[in-house]
């Protein structure tokens, strides 16, 4: 029989404990709320009248609501007031000590059958348990914050924590209305193991100048869809936070990739926190505020000047170069579209109409706009017909040795002072400018797939770039309504170096049994605000190209941590590549 809770202590009333209490009095239930001293008490109540508040204005809850919520919350200084709750959730500052000491002080006060929930988001629930005189009643009650509006929590069981137990505080988080996952208790739980991991990886590449802190956000954002960049997000997490999860998480794995990065040390010594003080990242306009103070820095994009471009040669036939031809057509440039045959060459040029007549139907486009795009694509089959274009994307299959054979081709007949461009989202750009005789003129431009939909293009500069050159990508990028990020030439580029290193985490954590895919992805998506899982964007990119480009990763870095997952490889040696097959970590 179920155990009935209708009253719950929370101790600690800092942002996650006043928003669990808030949470806890909106689904009718009577809350005792403990902090240390009347201060901290009138703070708590200031979050959650100011939270009410917010709630009220936005049509959330009404004034007789308000009332009735902020009446069944009661505040104490004293952890005798829990003498008779139903249930404890902590939710005091990430201490072992701390909370260790709160536990063995309600396990006199409270009632032997009460269960003790931690919000710990990083440390062992084991080690908290076993302060008390009942560790198989001590769970982990993770929630995201803000607590009202994120639904997840991880629901966090030790190996005495009794079954019972788990079952009823699922039962509890479900009648708060929001989304358990039930997982073992190791360091970063399900959803910040993941994330850190990643977020740690975003700092180092800041650290090692390889891209603009700009750059790495704007690339997550509009090549992932991630509601926020990985330095943004840190900065609103706040990195002493951070850096004590990753800390945590590091004497637990031993993985060199949650060991934090250098530089989150340095920025927390000089106090750069993040929003709360007002600077970490970025610099905000005063501590607590969301809003960046725009950085004067001068880009070298912006100090030279870019040749000019009026006619733009794709160099394929495939999805991405029916794309890219389509891209530059619809915003006025002259587009020779070369195949290695008359057939392949008009039915690319028939897949572009086929696009431009769907957005005419979605009144995205005018007829005549549409009609014009079409006429400015000329198919042709001779590399002869590039000689006089301003600049060249290369789109052929992800194979070096034919890649380079396209650019050998280009060099030969493409004008001087001509750009070649590669798309290639995984081989070195150097590969390619080497197999011409002017690699001053090579860049990469990643464009994205689908290409007409998707903002984002990485810029990739080789060490033989010219600067005119990058420029010229920049301002072709911005003339085609893309947003370029720039980066240096090295394996996974921006996206896929910070995106399959925590693809390849989620396929080890279910390799190890510690959650399933399907709470993995629940994890992702409701607490992360992730537009997909990790294992439902594996099977749409396809289990084999994930492979493909993980191996890429670990052969450039050698970095133990991205060695692809064993697991990952057997199911492409089996055959389950994902949705193009029909089955991949899950069956479609």
């Amino acid at each position: 029989m179920a155990r009935d809770i209708s009253t719950v202590g929370v101790v600690g009333l800092g942002t996650m404990g006043a928003g669990i209490a808030e949470v806890l009095a909106r689904s009718g239930l009577d809350v005792v709320t403990v902090e240390l001293d009347e201060a901290g008490v009138a703070r708590g109540r200031g979050h959650l009248e100011h939270s009410t508040e917010r709630a009220l204005s936005g049509g959330k809850l009404d004034a007789a609501g308000r009332e009735a919520l902020l009446g069944r919350v009661r505040y104490g200084t004293s952890l005798s007031d829990l003498s008779e709750v139903d249930l404890v959730i902590e939710a005091i500052p990430e201490s072992l000590g701390l909370k260790a000491d709160v536990f063995s002080e309600l396990d006199k006060i409270t009632r032997p059958e009460v269960v003790f929930a931690s919000n710990t988001s990083s440390l062992s629930i084991t080690e908290i348990g076993v302060h008390t005189a009942r560790p198989g009643k001590v769970v982990g009650m993770h929630f995201f914050n803000p607590a009202p509006v994120q639904k997840l929590v991880e629901i966090v069981k030790t190996v005495v924590t009794e079954p019972e137990v788990v079952t009823d505080v699922v039962a509890f988080a479900e009648r708060l209305g929001k989304v358990p996952v039930v997982i073992g208790d190791r360091a970063g739980f399900i959803a910040n193991a993941l994330l850190f991991g990643y977020l740690n990886h975003a700092v180092r590449m800041y650290e090692q100048r390889y891209a603009t802190r700009e750059d790495l956000d704007a690339a997550m954002r509009f090549g992932c869809g991630y509601p926020m960049g990985p330095l943004a997000l840190l900065d609103l997490i706040g990195l002493d936070t951070a850096y004590e999860i990753l800390d945590t998480m590091y004497h637990q794995s031993r993985n060199r990739l949650h060991a934090p990065a250098p530089l989150l040390k340095q920025m927390i010594t000089a106090n750069l926190l993040g929003r709360k003080t007002g600077r970490g990242f970025y610099t905000y306009d005063a501590p607590d505020s969301p809003n960046v103070v725009a950085s004067a820095a001068v880009s070298t994009v912006d100090s030279v000047p870019p040749r000019p471009v009026a006619r733009v040669g794709v160099v394929g036939t495939g999805t991405m170069a029916t794309g890219i031809a389509e891209v530059f057509a619809k915003r006025g440039l002259d587009v020779v579209l070369r195949a290695r045959s008359l057939e392949k060459a008009q039915a690319s040029v028939a897949r572009v109409k086929k696009s431009l007549d769907k957005a005419v139907v979605r009144g995205k486009l005018s007829e005549e706009d549409g009609a014009a795009a079409l006429a400015r694509i000329t198919p042709v089959t001779d590399f002869e017909a590039l000689a006089d274009v301003d600049l060249v994307v290369e789109a052929v299959a992800e194979e070096l040795s034919v890649k380079q054979a396209v650019f050998a081709a280009l060099d030969e007949v493409v004008r001087p002072g001509a750009v070649l461009a590669t798309t290639t989202s995984s081989l070195p750009v150097i590969e390619c400018a080497a197999a011409t005789s002017r690699p001053a003129d090579v860049i990469g431009l990643h464009f994205f797939n689908p290409a007409p939909v998707m903002k984002l293009v990485e810029v990739v500069s080789t060490i033989a770039t010219a600067p005119d050159v990058v420029a010229t990508a920049s301002a072709v990028c911005t003339a085609v309504g893309k947003h370029a990020v720039h980066c240096g030439d090295r394996a996974g580029f921006i996206v896929n170096a910070l995106l399959f290193p925590y693809l390849n985490d989620a396929v080890k954590m279910l390799e190890a049994h510690y959650a399933g895919a399907d709470d993995i992805d629940t994890a992702m998506k409701v607490g992360c605000g992730l537009p997909m899982g990790p294992f439902e964007l594996l099977d749409v990119v396809g289990l084999d190209v994930s492979l493909a480009i993980q191996r890429t990763l670990y052969n450039e870095f050698r970095e133990e941590g991205f060695a692809p997952a064993p697991l990952l490889e057997h199911l492409v040696t089996a055959g389950r590549l994902g949705r193009k097959t029909g089955k991949g970590f899950k069956d479609y």
